[in-house]
């Protein structure tokens, strides 16, 4: 497959530049908040409009001049950005009117060379449309009006332009047609049959108050949206001294081999009972297995007294218990009440999607480079490691292959250091991710 075009989304803070993104992809990948420089380093997305696919790249907001370390940086980032874009959006705030900073941007946009694009953003009323005309005097193209929030407005025509050179890609019938098994898993009584009943909608299942009542791992097909998906329902997984020998033993080692053969596993959490040992066992089987992995937080319903925050503490704690499943989406639902339930289906398109996505090498050896040279790695008896070229080898999970001068030298923090770095430039939420590196041939070093 050829590369992808790259659109670059640059502007001054807090135009909506994140949002705009969120809108292209169709979730909520990046942050968005009212703070100023939220979004500080560039972030890549593939996006697909008409069946044309491009990679889009979210930056940090552009303030020219301005001396804070913060804010250089983020120039910094959004020059390299424009540098390997091959068209730019320029977003401005249609709310605020022309700002000054606006034309410093403009002028340094022009001098790029590349075809730009300049959308006014947060158009949220007819009446708001008035102040597009304003924006001719940064003598940078036609000003078009969209709501990056809302989706109205000139959204789908600035993508029609943005993408009008770009080739047409077909999907292939297999990933078109791929129906995603979804494995619920978790300790038992959790509440993993009465979720597979609320999807159902029926009682394929028995659901009880007694432990270990699903024996077998049981196949539905369940159709969502016009779309199949494989719903797995398992045997509670149980601490090893605590499973009995023969049918308990067996159900349970089914249950570990429907998580080695789903896409996704839907990891169920009682929010009555919070997180065991057995939960952070469970979760390490499914990342060792490399399998896309959600969090569901069930039972929701019983807990009282919910405050605002609620959900912002049970993250944490998440985050304390099992801190190595930070890039899992968490979702927070009731078996009971069907509160949030449907969440599931998008989360875990999304999940299979972000599992099975590809980066190409010029890029991935771009974001490498750099990842590189914002921290060395230290030395090791006088040696350091070099990096000298990186490849994706596959997906389900994600895998990278790193060739470098020397394999000892790759120590397990940098290796983490790489994968955070890897999430930030190109998601690959709710999937582990796989690191592997090799040490050039001596024929290759000569």
């Amino acid at each position: 497959m050829s590369r992808k075009p790259i659109v670059a989304i640059v502007g001054r803070p807090n135009v909506g530049k994140s949002t705009f993104v969120n809108r292209l992809v169709g979730s909520r990948n990046s942050i968005v908040d009212d703070l100023p420089g939220v979004t500080r380093d560039r972030i890549y997305f593939d996006v697909e409009w008409q069946n044309k696919f491009f990679t889009v790249i979210d930056t940090g907001g552009i303030v020219p001049g301005d001396d804070d370390d913060i804010m250089v940086s983020i120039f910094d980032q959004a020059k390299i950005a424009c540098e390997e874009a091959d068209k730019i959006v320029f977003l401005v705030d249609g709310k605020d009117g022309v700002n000054p900073v606006d034309y410093d941007i403009a002028n340094i946009l022009r001098q790029s060379g590349k075809p730009i694009f300049l959308a006014v953003n947060k158009l949220d009323n007819p009446e708001s449309y008035m102040m597009v005309n304003d924006f001719y005097s940064l003598a940078i193209g036609e000003p078009l009006g969209i709501s990056a929030l809302h989706g109205s407005g000139g959204v789908g025509d600035l993508l029609d332009l943005i993408t009008d050179d770009f080739e047409r890609e077909e999907e292939t019938e297999e990933e078109e047609n791929h129906t995603v098994r979804i494995a619920i898993v978790g300790r038992p009584n959790a509440g993993k049959s009465s979720i597979v009943n609320a999807l159902l909608n029926e009682n394929r299942v028995i659901v009880s108050d007694v432990s270990g009542t699903t024996r077998d791992s049981i196949d539905s097909l369940v159709k969502y949206k016009d779309k199949e998906y494989v719903i797995v329902d398992t045997a509670g997984i149980r601490k090893k001294s605590k499973v009995d020998y023969g049918v308990e033993k067996f159900a349970v080692d089914r249950a570990i081999r429907s998580i080695r053969d789903c896409d996704v596993a839907l990891l169920v959490i009682d929010a009555t009972e919070g997180i065991s040992d057995q939960d952070k066992k469970i979760s390490s089987i499914i990342v060792e297995s490399g399998k896309g992995i959600i969090i569901a937080i069930n039972k929701w319903d019983l807990i009282e007294d919910k405050k605002s925050n609620t959900i912002n503490q049970f993250d944490k704690k998440l985050a304390l218990e099992i801190p190595f499943l930070e890039f899992a989406p968490k979702i927070y639902i009731s078996a009971k009440t069907k509160q949030r339930l449907h969440n599931i289906y998008d989360q875990a398109d999304f999940v299979y999607e972000q599992s099975t996505k590809r980066v190409s090498t010029g890029l991935l050896n771009k974001v490498v480079k750099e990842l590189y040279a914002l921290n060395p790695p230290t030395t090791v008896k006088g040696k350091r490691l070099k990096l000298l070229y990186a490849t994706q080898a596959g997906v389900q999970p994600p895998t990278f292959v790193l060739f470098a001068n020397n394999v000892d030298l790759l120590k397990d923090h940098y290796k983490r250091y790489i994968e955070n770095k890897l999430r930030e430039a190109f998601g690959f939420f709710g999937t582990p991710i796989r690191i592997s590196v090799r040490e050039r041939s001596e024929k290759e070093k000569k």
